[in-house]
């Protein structure tokens, strides 16, 4: 594995990182509960941190075709939800998600930077990465 391919699994597992962590800020120390919609972002944003980091530790760029599934499902969702937030048309028919309603926004930096925003941005990077090393692993081997 090249030195390149190595500082994408660790920059992927670094953003995996950064995501699980600022969940945990926002829910444990600032108190924001999170929403269903947050949930099922974290269900695919947690195991990342965790397969990325084995991926760096072993040096396998084979983990990027999992980490490419997972963060391009939870990326789907944090566009999803992202929107129900921010289109007036789409918040309005959202369905009820529980005792915290997904088009609430804790945060609102910059009048578009919301917590789903956050892991969309991480979910995007760590899908370009996995995409990245995916390619360049395979013309590795075809070398």
């Amino acid at each position: 594995m090249t030195k390149k391919i190595e500082n994408m699994l660790f920059a992927a597992w670094a953003a995996a990182f950064t995501a699980v962590m600022g969940s945990l800020y926002f829910s444990e120390i600032r108190g924001f509960e999170p929403c269903e919609l947050c949930w099922y972002q974290r269900i695919f944003m947690y195991p990342l941190a965790v397969i990325l980091l084995i991926a760096v530790i072993k040096k396998d760029a084979k983990a990027a075709l999992y980490s490419a599934i997972l963060s391009g499902i939870g990326g789907c969702i944090s566009i999803y939800h992202y929107s129900i937030q921010k289109i007036d048309a789409l918040s309005s028919s959202a369905p009820s998600c529980g005792m915290v309603p997904c088009t609430g926004e804790y945060i609102n930096w910059a009048g578009f930077i919301t917590i789903p925003f956050l892991a969309l941005t991480a979910f995007t990077i760590i899908f370009v990465f996995s995409l990245i090393i995916l390619k360049q692993s395979k013309g590795a081997t075809q070398s």
